[in-house]
């Protein structure tokens, strides 16, 4: 059953890099990224799970746990984890899930048999503190991931959970918000008491730091 934004993430104990993972408990109150991998000793995961562990610092300011996954097991996430930091510079810093019997895959419909029968496509979940759902994002293997637009939403959903507003296109922390149209304007005023810049009635902009 393929899931959807806002349901529940499903639970799962599996092994892994750093031993067995109850999902929900080791998730705790952080958002995750749950991603998967076609299969270990692949160039393109390579370079991904490298930019992960490089990218742990900003991960790390907005309460945010990464958490990767292949079908392959235990024994050869751990021999690649060497070729990962002699390559890319960057050691593993982040568990690895060892999904052998693809429990975990079936749980997020990570196998797509159109395009693999056994291989996981490369599955993106962001899921909040509340384990909900928040963003699905699925790459053919051929394309590795842009992580800094993962990052980039991961501030947007952050950003509009705290405020009453929405992220336009290719915004980044910092730029101009748009108040929802929710929002009447008098409510605006005492939201927003800065002012706002009105396109159109539909579309007020406005300067909002996160």
């Amino acid at each position: 059953m393929a899931l959807h934004l806002g349901d529940t993430a499903p639970d799962f104990t599996q092994d892994s890099t750093e031993g067995p993972i109850k999902f929900h408990e080791w998730a705790g109150d952080s958002w995750v990224i749950l991603f998967s991998h076609p299969k270990d000793f692949t160039p393109v995961c390579t370079t991904e799970l490298g930019e992960v562990s490089r990218l742990k610092p900003e991960f790390d300011k907005r309460n945010v746990k990464a958490i990767g996954l292949s079908v392959d097991p235990v024994d050869d996430h751990r021999s690649w984890a060497g070729d990962i930091e002699e390559t890319q510079g960057h050691a593993l810093n982040f568990p690895l899930l060892a999904d052998a019997d693809r429990s975990v895959s079936g749980l997020y419909d990570m196998i797509h048999p159109n395009a693999n029968d056994t291989l996981t496509v490369r599955s993106v979940f962001i899921i909040d503190p509340n384990k909900k759902i928040r963003l699905t994002i699925t790459y053919p293997a051929s394309t590795g991931r842009n992580f800094a637009e993962i990052l980039r939403v991961i501030d947007s959903l952050q950003l509009t959970d705290g405020h009453k507003v929405a992220t336009p296109v290719n915004w980044t922390e910092g730029d101009d918000c748009i108040i929802v149209p929710s929002v009447s304007n008098e409510q605006a005023k005492e939201l927003f008491p800065q002012g706002w810049d009105e396109k159109k009635p539909y579309l007020r902009m406005v300067k909002l730091d996160k």
